[in-house]
């Protein structure tokens, strides 16, 4: 299949899912087991602090539970942690995409990718990285969409699996999972990549 005819298709399928989700109940509203907050402070070597924020910013995501937190790492950059959990979308309050978010507030993407993490009960994992910019400052941004046991690292794929889960599962819950950090030296997405997969590793008895 050319990139042309993947395009079309992959536009196709989205539309399509988006309008299904218009006209589709959205169900019951799923409530976390617990808050977001009970996340450990202390993970995968690193000490986090709350970093909450602005009421305006909050009101404009229309989350019902979220965690802002800023990671401090010895020897490293500070990885930045964002959640944030709908326990049903609306077609108007729904998650909103890192792709539309980062340059929406001047960050100007390099590249993207897909990346594999081994969680540590062997199962794995499909997350979205970015590259990103700002001046002189690049950071590097990995993200998913965590609901009802899946990782989703494609917009077009959640997309989908939200109009799956308002059919068969009567729900439309679901979290975004952002983490990003400075780019320092050689090892910042290698130290990314071991933060994010000490994140998945609780997320399972965090996020329904």
């Amino acid at each position: 299949m050319t990139s042309g005819w993947r395009f079309w298709c992959m536009s196709l399928t989205l539309v399509g899912a988006t309008a299904g989700f218009h006209i589709l109940p959205h169900g019951r509203d799923v409530f976390l087991p617990k808050p977001l907050a009970t996340l450990p402070l202390a993970l995968d070597q690193c000490q986090g602090a709350e970093a909450p924020l602005p009421d305006e910013v909050i009101k404009r995501l229309g989350v019902d539970d979220y965690l802002s937190r800023t990671y401090h790492c010895a020897d490293s950059e500070p990885i930045f942690l964002y959640i944030g959990y709908y326990r049903s979308q609306r077609t108007d309050d729904t998650i909103h995409s890192p792709q539309n978010c980062l340059p929406g507030n001047g960050w100007e993407p390099l590249g993207s990718s897909y990346v594999w993490l081994k969680t540590p009960e062997g199962r794995t994992v499909e997350v979205r990285k970015y590259i990103i910019e700002k001046g002189l400052e690049r950071q590097v941004v990995l993200y998913w969409y965590q609901s009802h046991g899946r990782t989703i690292a494609n917009e077009y794929r959640a997309k989908i699996a939200l109009v799956h889960d308002a059919i068969f599962l009567h729900s439309t819950n679901s979290a975004l999972v952002r983490i990003n950090t400075p780019i320092s030296g050689t090892g910042t997405e290698v130290r990314a990549e071991a933060f994010a997969t000490a994140i998945l590793a609780r997320l399972g008895e965090l996020i329904p």
